[in-house]
């Protein structure tokens, strides 16, 4: 195994291929051009001329048919592969077909070799790619080259913190459905809303019939095939499936919030929870009203989730039985009685939970809290 990065593999040609990343030995060529940012060399300029964009943020070609861009033509040739619907990157050992060489390579080493030779010393959080590692290390070192300068928020990619300004400080959405009131700050994130119109989930699961509209669902949908949660809590053990998720629940050791209520102490990690909390606790105002009930809310959406114990629509549905439902969240809950899952662990005592609001009501049975 590779003292440096963890990298481990049952061939020694691959291995000593693999510890010329970190010697730089490759025929003891000559590597005059650095990078004065962060130390990196290169044999060519034209090596040292791309390499700069991932401190510049720079990225030059454009994608005609969204908004995405990259730093390097092949990787955008690569990408409109997402648009032809083309996958020339053949398994062989199942019928499953790639866009790129890359996403073929993660699919084999999940599906059959189950190999993830990348493994983080800090947590023991492994993977089937060197850059999936080098992103990961970033919580450990806080490392990012593009800091937000409205809060502590830092990103590796400009485009990034691009989003995160937009979507965290100013709230500008510019891109608006023409089918309803949403609004978007990312011409992709609009893309995505539209399918919930038309209906199409072009994003199929490759082990089951579960298809979805946006990649992120899909990619969370297979972690109940795998079982794979790679990210985990250092203070209570709890693991998550998704870096997001881990970070928001993070949010319960650390206490902090990004956004803060002007007429109390309450702090919110985003700021759609905190005008939710101000329109509920504080101005009381509630302009969305049930036709059939009287029911008001302060929210569009809690009004299309209301309508359904009205219509009894139940478009949560468990991919293991025939159970349904009209929460997303009740669906959570239930899969747990087939995973036997409970993330939410009691830092006084062994009780663990499916819902992080039952351990919250569990902790006053410790500290003696009695809100009501």
């Amino acid at each position: 195994m590779c003292n440096v990065c963890g990298y481990g593999t049952a061939k020694r040609p691959e291995f000593s291929k693999h510890m010329k990343i970190h010697t730089g030995d490759k025929h003891t060529v000559e590597k005059p051009y650095m990078c004065g940012e962060c130390g990196y060399k290169t044999a060519e300029s034209s090596h040292l001329f791309r390499h700069m964009r991932t401190h510049t943020g720079e990225r030059p070609y454009k994608c005609g048919q969204c908004d995405y861009s990259a730093a390097q033509k092949s990787n955008l040739g690569n990408h409109l592969l997402t648009h032809t619907g083309e996958k020339p990157f053949k398994c062989d050992q199942c019928d499953y077909s790639a866009a790129q060489k890359r996403t073929l390579n993660i699919h084999t080493a999940a599906k059959h070799t189950g190999e993830k030779p990348y493994m983080c010393g800090e947590c023991g959080f492994r993977t089937t790619q060197r850059s999936s590692l080098s992103q990961h290390m970033r919580r450990h070192t806080g490392k990012g080259t593009f800091k937000c300068d409205q809060c502590d928020y830092s990103a590796v990619q400009k485009a990034n913190l691009d989003y995160h300004i937009a979507a965290k400080h100013t709230g500008e959405k510019p891109y608006k459905c023409d089918q309803c009131d949403y609004f978007a700050a990312k011409k992709s994130h609009l893309y995505n809303h539209l399918l919930t119109h038309t209906g199409e989930k072009p994003f199929k699961c490759d082990q089951c019939d579960f298809s979805a509209a946006q990649k992120i669902n899909l990619v969370t949908h297979q972690t109940t095939h795998t079982g794979d949660k790679p990210y985990m809590c250092g203070e209570c053990g709890y693991r998550a499936a998704q870096r997001s998720n881990l970070s928001q629940h993070m949010r319960r050791h650390t206490g902090k919030g990004t956004f803060k209520c002007d007429q109390c102490d309450y702090y919110a990690a985003q700021k759609t929870n905190l005008d939710y909390h101000i329109a509920s606790k504080h101005t009381g105002d509630k302009p969305y009203m049930c036709g059939e009930c009287g029911y008001r809310t302060a929210f569009k959406s809690n009004l299309s989730q209301h309508m359904r114990t009205h219509t009894g629509e139940k478009p949560y549905k468990c991919d293991q039985c025939d159970y349904s439902t009209e929460w997303r969240n009740a669906l959570v809950y239930h899969k747990a009685k087939h995973t036997g899952d409970k993330p939410y662990m009691c830092g006084e005592c062994e009780y663990r939970t499916v819902q992080k609001s039952d351990l919250s009501q569990h902790m006053r049975t410790h500290t003696g809290k009695k809100p009501y």
